[in-house]
């Protein structure tokens, strides 16, 4: 099968890439743009792994079409921080142990993003809720929901 022309904005940046129209986003973002930060964990659009942000919408980009992204932006965990400064949720995963293996973690932050931007001031209900698509099977969800919680609290400080 011929592939296709694919021209996105990924982290802010305008890429080209050839996609075979079966290839997923995850797998083009991983072997033709040489983005690995978000993981494969299952395939199905289960675990949460391969989160990112494609025109604002969080989606599993193992469930997306490469050719999909055609003319859209899309937002990974590789452009979460600017430069060395990292992001508050980054920063509060560390600070509160939020992450063991780290497989997950790209998924999750990316997801935390997501809802933060569209809620500054979640609950911790709506944290879990919110999440509640990305699995984790070394930390707990404890630490994570907290890490969460105090990055929006900053962050709204840092707002005002």
């Amino acid at each position: 099968m011929s592939k296709m022309h694919v021209t996105t904005t990924v982290n802010g940046d305008e890429v080209e890439f050839l996609a075979d129209p079966r290839e997923s986003l995850l797998d083009c973002l991983r072997d033709h743009l040489d983005l690995t930060g978000s993981k494969e964990g299952c395939g199905t659009g289960d675990c949460g792994a391969c989160s990112v942000s494609l025109d604002g919408t969080l989606v599993c980009s193992c469930l997306v079409l490469g050719v999909e992204a055609e003319g859209k932006t899309i937002e990974t965990i590789e452009g979460m921080a600017e430069g060395s400064d990292l992001h508050p949720l980054q920063r509060k995963f560390i600070e509160h142990a939020a992450l063991q293996c780290g497989f997950c973690t790209p998924g999750f932050l990316v997801a935390a993003k997501a809802l933060l931007e569209r809620n500054p001031d979640p609950t911790e209900t709506e944290v879990r809720y919110w999440l509640a698509g990305n699995l984790c099977r070394c930390t707990g969800y404890d630490k994570i929901v907290r890490a969460v919680m105090d990055a929006a609290a900053e962050m709204r400080q840092e707002a005002a």
